[in-house]
Order: C-alpha cells, then sequence, then structure tokens
C-alpha cells in the first residue's frame, strides 16, 4: 500500500491486479472497484501449473475411475452429445440469459477471470439467468458455458459468489465437463414433463441404465473436488462454509449461528462415520439428489482442511496422486 501527500492511498488488489485508490478515513470495509472483492495487504495465491489430482476428492476418483471401466462409455456419452447438440446449451443462454462481459456485469467477469487466473484455465463464457432456483452448473464440451442462476447471487456477498464461479471453474480444471454435461442433461431429461420427447428417448437408447446410474453417482461426488477447488481461489475456509449456511437456510441464514454450523456439519460427519444406519439413510436420500447434502460439503471442506492437506497444496504441493 502506498500513501500519497493528501493523505489517501492506493492499493493493489491481491486477486485482479486492479489499482484502487482509496480515501483517508473513509469508513467501512474498502473494496477494488474492478471486482468488488476486499482490498488487503495480504498475498492470493495463483496456481498457474496446478495438477487436478492435488486437489481431486478420493470419491470423485473412484466414482469416476468405476464409470470409465465401463465398456463403451466414453463413445456412447459422445454420441449422445452429438444427439443433444452441444450447440443447443449456447443457443439457449444466448438466447434467455445474461452474457456476462467486461461491459456487462464486469464484476462478474471479473471475479471469473479471478478464478481461472488461480487455477490456470481458459476463460469460459459467463451468463446470469432467472431461475427461482438456487442453482449453478457447467455445460459444454469443446466450448464450456458456466451459468449462475440469479436466485442464487442475489444472496451472496461478493467473496461467496467468487466461490460459486471457482467452484464452476474447477470443473473446467478437472476435466469434468463432458461426463457433467451428459449428467445434466440426464437430470433434465428426467422431468416429467420431458420424459417422451425424442431427445429422452435418443438417451435410453444409446446410454445403458448402468451408464446413467454410474454417470449420476459421480456427478455427485464430483462436486466434493469442486469445493476444494473454490477454497484453493478463495484462500479462506469461512467463505465456503457461509456459502454452504445460505444454500442451506436461504434468507434465514442471517439468523443462523455460523459456529453452531459448523458444529452441525462436525456432528453429522461423526454420525455418518460410526452409524451404519445414519450412513445408510444418507446414502439413500443422497442417490436421489444432483449435490450432496450443504451440510455434508462443509464437513468434507472442514476434513480437507484439518488434515493439512489444503495447506500442503496452497503452499506449492500440486503433483500429488489421485487416490
Amino acid at each position: 500500500m502506498a500513501l500519497n501527500f493528501d493523505g489517501n492511498s492506493t492499493i493493489r488488489c491481491r486477486y485482479c491486479g486492479q489499482l484502487n485508490h482509496t480515501r483517508a478515513g473513509s469508513s467501512g470495509e474498502a473494496r477494488c472497484g474492478r471486482c468488488r472483492l476486499p482490498l488487503s495487504d495480504r498475498p492470493h495465491k495463483k496456481f498457474p501449473d496446478l495438477d487436478k489430482h492435488a486437489y481431486v476428492h478420493p470419491a470423485d476418483s473412484r466414482a469416476l475411475a468405476a464409470l470409465r471401466a465401463i465398456p463403451g462409455i466414453d463413445s456412447a456419452l459422445k454420441k449422445f452429445l452429438a444427439v443433444t447438440g452441444e450447440s443447443a446449451i449456447r443457443v439457449i443462454f444466448m438466447a434467455s440469459a445474461v452474457h456476462v462481459t467486461p461491459r456487462q456485469c464486469p464484476d462478474l467477469y471479473a471475479k471469473l477471470q479471478v478464478a481461472c487466473t488461480t487455477l490456470g484455465v481458459d476463460m469460459p463464457e459467463l451468463f446470469v439467468q432467472q431461475n427461482p432456483i438456487v442453482n449453478a452448473f457447467t455445460g459444454g464440451v469443446e466450448r464450456p458455458v458456466i451459468v449462475l442462476h440469479s436466485s442464487l447471487i442475489e444472496r451472496l456477498t461478493d467473496e461467496e459468489v467468487l466461490a460459486v464461479i471457482a467452484h464452476e471453474v474447477g470443473h473446467v480444471h478437472a476435466e469434468h465437463v463432458l461426463y457433467l454435461t451428459a449428467a445434466r442433461l440426464l437430470e433434465a431429461l428426467a422431468n416429467v414433463a420431458l420424459a417422451n420427447v425424442a431427445i429422452a428417448k435418443a438417451a435410453t437408447a444409446i446410454l445403458s441404465g448402468t451408464m446413467r446410474a454410474a454417470l449420476l453417482a459421480w456427478a455427485r461426488r464430483a462436486e466434493l473436488s469442486c469445493d476444494r477447488a473454490a477454497l484453493l481461489v478463495t484462500q479462506d475456509p469461512d467463505i465456503i462454509g457461509r456459502t454452504m449456511m445460505k444454500l442451506c437456510g436461504g434468507t434465514f441464514a442471517s439468523k443462523v449461528d455460523y459456529q453452531e454450523f459448523l458444529q452441525q456439519a462436525r456432528d453429522f460427519q461423526k454420525s455418518y462415520d460410526e452409524s451404519v444406519l445414519d450412513r445408510f439413510w444418507a446414502d439413500v436420500v443422497s442417490s436421489n439428489l444432483t449435490h450432496p447434502f450443504p451440510i455434508w460439503r462443509v464437513s468434507e471442506i472442514l476434513r480437507w482442511v484439518e488434515s493439512g492437506e489444503y495447506e500442503r497444496v496452497l503452499n506449492g504441493a500440486h503433483t500429488s496422486v489421485a487416490a
């Protein structure tokens, strides 16, 4: 930070690199004029050569190995996506959502740049779609697209929005996109309104029941890896924890005690590890979900941090091998 003759100061944003001028005696937390993230003298680490196996969750690795062991899975998925059409994804969102650019929602664009430069990923396209469902997702194959639902970003802070964007960029970095796009299309085709359309019938014809089940089981576990990618970008476990708290509590989250919420996550993990019945019900119920329970995701992040593995990756050990 540099002090000017008039008592004001200049500080370069540790996230996006923008040079900011701050006024002496101003109240409130200083934020970058470009990415809207908090200004600080603390460094922000970048990982241009990050090995995905340094952070990929073991459950993700095991599920993906099981999926890839199914004969013909890759060719079947590529055929399925050729039938559904990757171009349809881009057409749909160009026609129904706001395309984020350096001039349109520039703070979101800057956050996307922060996530991509931190993880060493080429910039995908980013859209914001009006949708009451609190969600975000990544699709496409050759040209990935990230979509944020308006109801999600409206209830999050700037740091939490960065965590969501970084989570989605993690899917790109971890090379999830081919399988993830197919999984999300299968989830959409499972809706009653789409059950009889030709594409749904094509999915049944191209992908066996074993392929579909293995793909959806993997997709849930892939989310755990991308929570870790989000932590490597935000570099603050509490940002991930508070984001999950809002996914659990919605607008009521402002009345929730954060430390008690973390204890709830630890209690859940303890019950899951020690009780066969609790583990059975957790696995049965989550098998019908697109994402793991938010509490489960918090407990997994806490476990990663407390194991020392997060600190090891943060400090430069990027070459571990997947479990």
